[in-house]
This record gives structure tokens, C-alpha cells and sequence, in this order.
């Protein structure tokens, strides 16, 4: 597709979006990558003893070196970005992780601070730029505020998560439906209601976090407990792999490319 602009306008200028496409492969990376920041930082922690704050500082050491490599792209890459949201998966568990676990922070509480965390930024993000569209993507200012927000998500869909699972007593299995039922109620509203694209792109990746949290947990866990005991070690090592699959696919046909646009100059 040809881009907009044109020599004789130099109004305008061509700009990619950092950020892929949001087709079907997108929501399967997406919940792929959220049941793995599960698993995965279930079985650093305890398989591998490295313990939850030796696994916090060597995951947010790996999540800042590839964010920087991300900055610096020019255009969206599916192996750097899709290789971002699996460690922010997994640090924003551990964000979670740590507040409860180290610091005694209810999930309840938590749940609030990273809800009241994710509205702010949305609406600092809203107040400078004008949008929270994530095909608007294209300057460093707009990504640094989708990747805080991406932060806060993780963190909040694990605390919600974990809360609904386990507090609430609701299951495994039971969190599963739910969440995904919500999340099909929310494409339903935008479809019949028109539900905003903007609202409804926001609310289903909130949710596709706790989703993938509970089918994690239910397919990691013991029986016992209510999962399917295949233990953290393998379910994160069968999701990794699929996430692999997926992301190479789209690296070779370029199904979830950004097509070039024309934007203001000025605006941008």
C-alpha cells in the first residue's frame, strides 16, 4: 500500500506503527503470553530456586535490555515485541507476586493500586495525546505510555486473577469461563451495542490477562488443588512453543503488519 504523503506535501510525513496489527493472531499471542508470565514465574521462582526476588531483578533486567532494543526499532518487529510482552507477563506477575507475598499486601489492595495506576495513565496518556489508540503508535512518547499501561494490565489481571481463583474460591476451571465469558460479552457490546473499539480493545486486554492466568494455573496445578497437574515446568515450555510457532509464521507472511500512513507532522 502506498503511503499517503506525497513529495508535494510536506505537511505530511510516513510513520509505521510500533505495534502490531490487532487480528486474531493477536489475542492468541496475547493469552498465550499471559499464561506463560504465570507459569513461568511460578517455576523460576520455585523449580529453579532462584527465589522471587532474585527471579524479580533478573526479569526486569531482561524486560528493560529488550524494551530499549524495542525503542529503537523503527517499525514493528514480531520477535522484539512479542518477546516484550512475554517478560512484562512475567514481571508484572512478579510485581503482584512480591506485594503479596513480601510485602503483605492483600490482593484486594493491590487490585485497587493497579486499577487507580492503569486509570492515571490512560488518562495522563489521553491528556497528551489526544487518543489511546494503539494504531497511533508511532513516537516514543505514545509507546512509553502503552507500555506503562501494558505494565499496569498484567499486574492488575494477575492480582484480579489470583483474587477471583483463590480468595474467592471461585476455581480455577470456574475463573476460566468466566473471564472468557466476559470477554466474549465485551466483543458482543461492540459488535451489537457499539461498544466503542477503543473501550472494547482495552477491556478485552485487561481481561485476556486474569484469562490467561486461570488456565495457567489450571492446567500447572495439581489435581488436588483443582488444575490439571502438568506442573509449571511444562506448561510454560508447551505455551513458549506455541508463542515460537506463531510469531515466526507472522515473521514470514507479515499477516499482522501495520500498513504505512500519512499523519500531520505537526500532530505527531
Amino acid at each position: 500500500m502506498n503511503a499517503i504523503a506525497t513529495p508535494q506535501d510536506s505537511t505530511l510525513r510516513t510513520l509505521i506503527s510500533k505495534v502490531p496489527e490487532v487480528t486474531a493472531f493477536f489475542w492468541i499471542i496475547k493469552v498465550l503470553a499471559t499464561t506463560v508470565g504465570e507459569t513461568a514465574a511460578d517455576n523460576l521462582n520455585t523449580n529453579l530456586n532462584l527465589g522471587l526476588t532474585g527471579t524479580s531483578l533478573i526479569m526486569a533486567a531482561l524486560l528493560i535490555a529488550v524494551l530499549i532494543v524495542q525503542f529503537r526499532l523503527k517499525k514493528y518487529v514480531p520477535g522484539v515485541y512479542w518477546l516484550a510482552i512475554v517478560l512484562i507477563s512475567v514481571v508484572g506477575t512478579l510485581i503482584t507476586d512480591n506485594l503479596t507475598d513480601n510485602f503483605g499486601v492483600s490482593l484486594w489492595t493491590s487490585s485497587a493500586i493497579f486499577a487507580a495506576a492503569l486509570a492515571v495513565t490512560f488518562a495522563a496518556w489521553y491528556r497528551r495525546e489526544g487518543t489511546l489508540s494503539i494504531h497511533s503508535i508511532f513516537t516514543a512518547r505514545r509507546e512509553a505510555f502503552y507500555w506503562l499501561a501494558v505494565l499496569f494490565t498484567f499486574a492488575l489481571g494477575t492480582a484480579t486473577g489470583d483474587l477471583v481463583a483463590e480468595k474467592l474460591q471461585l476455581g480455577y476451571l470456574n475463573s476460566v469461563l468466566m473471564f472468557g465469558g466476559i470477554i466474549v460479552l465485551a466483543a458482543l457490546a461492540h459488535v451489537y451495542l457499539k461498544l466503542g473499539s477503543i473501550l472494547t480493545f482495552w477491556t478485552v486486554y485487561i481481561l485476556t490477562r486474569p484469562l490467561g492466568a486461570s488456565i495457567g494455573d489450571f492446567l500447572s496445578q495439581t489435581k488436588g488443588d483443582g488444575g490439571l497437574g502438568l506442573g509449571t515446568t511444562a506448561t510454560s515450555l508447551i505455551f513458549l512453543a506455541a508463542i515460537l510457532a506463531v510469531v515466526s509464521y507472522l515473521a514470514v507472511t507479515r499477516r499482522d503488519q501495520v500498513a504505512l500512513i500519512g499523519v500531520d507532522a505537526n500532530a505527531a
